[in-house]
């Protein structure tokens, strides 16, 4: 599953804030933000809405590889 690393980097490369996350995601923000900071044991559930919201907005993630997990963007 995806790492709150990763989510963070995804934002960042869209240029989204939490709150923008959250409702892509349909989550609150606080929940976005306990992601975020890893103080939760999110539920699978809860991280894919989150991967299904950031992939629909163009964003790849890349597994661990030897050089740890990563994102990017899809080509246009």
């Amino acid at each position: 599953m995806i790492t709150n690393g990763q989510i963070r980097a995804a934002r960042a490369l869209l240029g989204w804030k939490q709150t923008e996350l959250a409702s892509a995601a349909k989550l609150s923000e606080m929940s976005v933000k306990n992601i975020e900071r890893g103080v939760t044991d999110s539920r699978i559930s809860t991280l894919q809405a989150v991967k299904s919201a950031l992939e629909a907005a163009g964003i790849i993630f890349i597994d661990a590889n030897g050089n740890g997990p990563g994102v990017r963007l899809r080509d246009r």
